[in-house]
C-alpha cells in the first residue's frame, strides 16, 4: 500500500480528532504492521479475508486480545477514512465485529467546562469575536471541525436559525442553531469579518487574517489556546465539543433519532454510544451520593 496514506490518516487523526501524541504513535505502530502485511496490495483491493488473516496472524504471534482489538480499531478507522475521502469504494472491516466491552466511550466536557471555554475569546477584538462565533456554532450544532471551517455564507440562514452542512459522503443535512450562537455570528459578520477581509470577497463564512477560509489546523490551535486559558486539564479537541453537544442533549432528554440526524450519523448505533456516556455519568452520581454504594 501507498505509505503516504498512513501520513494522511495520522494527520487527520491529529487535526480532526485531536488525538494525543501517545495515541497517534500507537495507531502508527499498529498500522505499520498492517501495511507490512499487505505490502503488495492496493488499498482498493483489500478484502475482509485479508483483514481477518492479518488479525489471525497477530493472535498466532501471541498478541493479547485487547491489543488485537486495538489493532482492529486502528485498521477500521483507517478504512473508514479511505471510504470517506473516496480513496476506496468499500470498507473491508464493516462486517468484522469488535468484542463487546472494548469500545472506548467518547470524552466530553461538563456544561460548566464548556461555558468556561466559550467565555475565553475576547469579542472586543477582531480575532476574538471570530473565535467566539466559531466556538458557539460548534457547540450549538455539533458539527465536525471540517464541516465548520467548510461553511459558506450561503450555508447559514440567520433568519430561520439553521445551517446546511455537507457532511461525510457528500450528504447534506440541516442543523438548527441556538439563539446565542446566531447572535455571535451576526456580530462576527457585522464587525469582524469585514475587517479580516479588508475589502475583499470570500465565500467562506469563517476567514483568517490571510483573507482565506480558516483551516482545521488553525482552529485546532485556537482551541488549544482557549483550553489552556480556561485552565481545563482534560485533552480537548474540536471533536470534544461535538461529543459534548450530543451528550448534553441526551442528558437533557433529547430524542436519540433527532440527535442522530443533527450529528449526521448514518447508523443510529454510532449515536447510541452517547447514551452509554449518560448511563456512565448516572452510575458515578449513584456511587458518589447513595448511602449504600
Amino acid at each position: 500500500m501507498d505509505a503516504t496514506l498512513l501520513d494522511r490518516y495520522l494527520n487527520y487523526l491529529s487535526v480532526e480528532k485531536g488525538l494525543a501524541r501517545n495515541t497517534l504513535e500507537s495507531y502508527a505502530r499498529d498500522l505499520r504492521k498492517y501495511f507490512a502485511d499487505l505490502e503488495h496490495q492496493d488499498q482498493r483491493s483489500i478484502t475482509v479475508r485479508d483483514v481477518q488473516r492479518f488479525l489471525a496472524g497477530l493472535a498466532e504471534g501471541g498478541m493479547a486480545q485487547p491489543s488485537i482489538a486495538r489493532c482492529l480499531a486502528a485498521v477500521r478507522g483507517f478504512h473508514k477514512f479511505l471510504l470517506t475521502d473516496n480513496l476506496a469504494s468499500a470498507d473491508p472491516t464493516a462486517t468484522i465485529e469488535t468484542p463487546r466491552g472494548w469500545k472506548r466511550l467518547p470524552k466530553s466536557l461538563s456544561s460548566e467546562e464548556v461555558s468556561s471555554l466559550l467565555d475565553q475569546p475576547e469579542p472586543a477584538t477582531m480575532l476574538g469575536l471570530r473565535d467566539k462565533a466559531m466556538l458557539e456554532v460548534l457547540y450549538s450544532s455539533g458539527l465536525r471541525v471540517s464541516e465548520l471551517v467548510g461553511l459558506r455564507l450561503a450555508n447559514i440562514n440567520l433568519e430561520r436559525g439553521f445551517v446546511v452542512v455537507i457532511g461525510k459522503g457528500s450528504k447534506e443535512r440541516v442543523v438548527p442553531l441556538g439563539d446565542v450562537s446566531l447572535t455571535w455570528v451576526r456580530s462576527y459578520l457585522e464587525r469582524s469579518r469585514p475587517l479580516l477581509l479588508k475589502g475583499n470577497d470570500a465565500d467562506a463564512l469563517f476567514v483568517s487574517l490571510r483573507r482565506r477560509q480558516m483551516t482545521r489546523q488553525m482552529f485546532w490551535e485556537r482551541i488549544r489556546h482557549y483550553v489552556a486559558k480556561a485552565g481545563i486539564r482534560k485533552a480537548v479537541s474540536p471533536h470534544t465539543l461535538r461529543h459534548s453537544f450530543a451528550t448534553h442533549l441526551l442528558d437533557n432528554g433529547a430524542d436519540l433519532r433527532a440527535v442522530q440526524a443533527m450529528l449526521g450519523h448514518a447508523d443510529i448505533s454510532t449515536t447510541q454510544i452517547y447514551t452509554q456516556v449518560s448511563r456512565e455519568r448516572l452510575r458515578k452520581i449513584h456511587e458518589k451520593y447513595h448511602p449504600r454504594s
